[in-house]
């Protein structure tokens, strides 16, 4: 039996999120059935982080095990040709270590959150980030975001459905940043709770809308209540960029 390592790239558009679920289809779904298909065995991919529904990815990670001899180049590609026509791509593979996991050899998480702040409605990007005309003060949310920095207590950021055994997690970045027309949102972490990213942009974006400040965002952090904190911002501005491993 040989581990092998997955980088994946998707549209979470089509997908229900990451993991297997009864309401819809899945990237754990497709990957797990693309690697039937092409081998006939029956695996289970263990993913580094479970993307919400509609959420992208530039970098997840997935392992797998498989008894069948075969090249991780080969592997690479006999799976997205059975992928097709899902808007999910295998970037890389390669083998692994047998004790690694996608999941819990982690060491970080990388994610970016794409805001399209312009008057003009969405075309091309309809999907793939959130759509917001009013102006937004990129450089308010920056210096605002940088109070959220350090290791907190985020259950004010915390979904309810969020099974994590604790609230404490430790924030290493949350860069604001305007690049023409968009506004991007850049967070590292070693681990974050269900949705936190999410509802961190979506208090974030108070600030650049004037309704918050700084003193605020860090009073809303301090309360550790989820219904101090702004709404949730949504799924399709979100991807999880990278996910970092011990050298």
């Amino acid at each position: 039996m040989t581990r092998f390592k997955l980088v994946l790239e998707y549209d979470g558009g089509p997908f229900v999120g990451w993991q297997r679920q009864d309401n819809g289809p899945s990237v754990q779904q497709a990957l797990e059935e693309a690697v039937h298909g092409f081998c006939g065995e029956t695996v289970v991919c263990h993913g580094a982080g479970r993307t919400d529904a509609g959420v992208h990815a530039f970098g997840q990670v997935a392992h797998l095990d498989l008894a069948r001899e075969v090249r991780p180049d080969k592997l690479r590609d006999a799976v997205n040709a059975h992928l097709r026509p899902a808007p999910i791509a295998v970037l890389a593979a390669e083998v692994a270590a047998p004790d690694f996991h996608a999941r819990y050899s982690a060491v970080g998480r990388r994610y970016l959150y794409r805001i399209v702040n312009r008057r003009a409605p969405l075309a091309l990007e309809r999907g793939r980030a959130w759509f917001v005309p009013r102006t937004l003060d990129a450089e308010a949310m920056h210096a605002a975001a940088q109070a959220l920095i350090g290791t907190h207590d985020f259950s004010s950021f915390r979904a309810a459905e969020c099974q994590a055994k604790s609230p404490v997690k430790t924030l290493e970045r949350l860069d604001v940043s305007r690049r023409g027309e968009e506004i991007h949102v850049e967070a590292r972490a070693p681990s974050f709770l269900h949705r936190q990213v999410r509802n961190l942009v979506g208090s974030v974006a108070l600030v650049g809308q004037g309704k918050w400040d700084r003193a605020k965002l860090a009073a809303v952090l301090a309360a550790r209540d989820r219904t101090a904190a702004g709404p949730a911002a949504p799924a399709e501005g979100l991807y999880l960029v990278a996910v970092d491993y011990p050298s």
